[in-house]
């Protein structure tokens, strides 16, 4: 009775969705007009080099260029994303309190265990059961905050099938990727009691290691197609950048980011032999050449200034935190409720709700720390992009795109705290000090 009370919440979340797809499907048959920010190629005047230029003053001339209604709607969709935050971890902690209290948890590890006597297998079909679950008792947050949210700020150019299939593909590669680690992770719990914790964070960043290495070439393709990009008025000025820095990169490479949006990206992925950098189609269509170079030039520096391995090494070190402080509060509280949840103990599969909750309790809570790790990385490959490309005012035209989705001038605490990049008003200032430092570059010579 208990397997068939199960299912039988199964099957009317699965009609839930079903009756969700079917709304969303409605709702988004005419999709709105993008919501895009003017792509600036004059450069204002008060940025314009001369004896009296002033960084603030050029600052606040590309600012006025943004128009007041598309300041006010950039400003409306980042904002909201501070409360999704806390929805999202909200919404997190009552999933894995209602798996764990409705003892779901033991249930699922209770069927996986009727399908064989062979453990990892039992390892595997929790993990199934359990990305299966979630996903379905998150998708109504998950289609808000991916597909309508994303239509609403004109920053989405998929319909609801594709993006459904995207969707798809996603907790397809969750569940072969997470279920051998998880299977690998609770082997070692199994084995060895005392120490799992080193062993385990050992794993996780090999783990992490190795996917870094094997996501551009064999993930990526899945979602997108990435294709050397051929055209030299594009390809000629970023590879001398390159040559000239020590960077051995042949190849620059596209990706058709527009089959699911609107956002204008560029990134250096991988890392060793499989590194590459790409830049997305949008960036192409609505990018100046100085954009381009000035976007391409930052993404060389997170390549020179070592930003993926300096990366490696951080988020090691999160993880061994991480597994220190779950090592320290899951006996704690497997003491106290483990009877109640009908968990057997920390090398039980049925852990895994109270595992997913503890680490998010102090992602949450490390989510400033984070962000400011990332954002001082991001205004170092700024600063390097600057010097590489010298194309400052480029820089601030790419500022102001990615103003789109990005408050362009928060506070300073606001930064701090929700901000994973520099702010667009901090950028676009950083651009123009620059280019006061280096005015003989623009100035003719008399």
């Amino acid at each position: 009775m208990k397997y068939l009370s199960l299912a039988s919440r199964c099957w009317r979340s699965l009609l839930f969705l079903a009756a969700i797809c079917f709304l969303v499907m409605s709702a988004t048959a005419q999709p709105p007009r993008p919501n895009e920010m003017p792509s600036v190629v004059q450069v204002p005047a008060e940025a314009k080099a001369s004896q009296q230029f002033d960084a603030n003053a050029a600052t606040e001339a590309y600012l006025a260029q943004i128009p007041a209604e598309k300041t006010a709607r950039s400003n409306a969709y980042f904002e909201g994303g501070y409360w999704l935050i806390l929805w999202d971890f909200v919404y997190g902690v009552i999933v894995a309190l209602l798996l764990l209290n409705l003892r779901w948890s033991a249930r699922m590890r209770d069927l996986a265990e009727r399908v064989t006597r062979f453990k990892p297998v039992h390892t595997f079909v929790y993990w199934t059961e359990y990305v299966v679950l979630t996903y379905v008792l998150g998708f109504p947050l998950t289609v808000y905050e991916g597909y309508l949210r994303e239509h609403q700020y004109g920053l989405a150019t998929q319909t609801f099938g594709p993006w459904m299939g995207d969707q798809v593909k996603e907790t397809a590669v969750n569940l072969v990727l997470g279920g051998i680690l998880f299977m690998v992770l609770v082997g070692i719990v199994r084995r060895l009691r005392k120490t799992w914790w080193i062993w385990g964070s050992a794993v996780t960043i090999a783990f992490f290691i190795i996917t870094a290495l094997i996501f551009p070439v064999f993930i990526t393709p899945l979602f997108n197609k990435v294709t050397r990009l051929n055209d030299p008025k594009i390809v000629e000025p970023i590879l001398s950048m390159a040559r000239a820095n020590g960077i051995p990169a042949k190849d620059v490479f596209e990706i058709d980011a527009s089959r699911q949006s609107t956002r204008m990206s560029a990134n250096v992925s991988g890392f060793a032999n499989t590194m590459r950098i790409t830049l997305n189609d949008n960036l192409l269509r609505r990018g100046s050449p100085e954009e381009i170079q000035a976007v391409m030039g930052h993404e060389m520096g997170h390549y020179v200034l070592n930003h993926i391995y300096k990366s490696i090494i951080f988020l090691s070190i999160v993880i061994v935190l991480a597994f220190v402080y779950i090592f320290r509060s899951v006996d704690w509280a497997l003491h106290r409720w483990g009877e109640k949840w009908r968990i057997r103990g920390l090398g039980d599969t049925a852990v895994l709700p109270l595992v997913v909750l503890l680490i998010s309790i102090l992602f949450f809570v490390l989510t400033p720390i984070l962000n400011t790790y990332t954002r001082t990385e991001e205004h170092e490959a700024d600063m390097y992009g600057l010097n590489t490309s010298r194309q400052p005012d480029g820089f601030a035209q790419a500022a102001i795109h990615l103003g789109e989705y990005r408050k362009m001038s928060p506070g300073p605490i606001e930064e701090w705290i929700f901000f994973d990049h520099p702010s667009g008003r901090n950028r676009i200032y950083d651009a123009m000090r620059w280019k006061s430092e280096n005015l003989k570059l623009f100035t003719p010579s008399q």
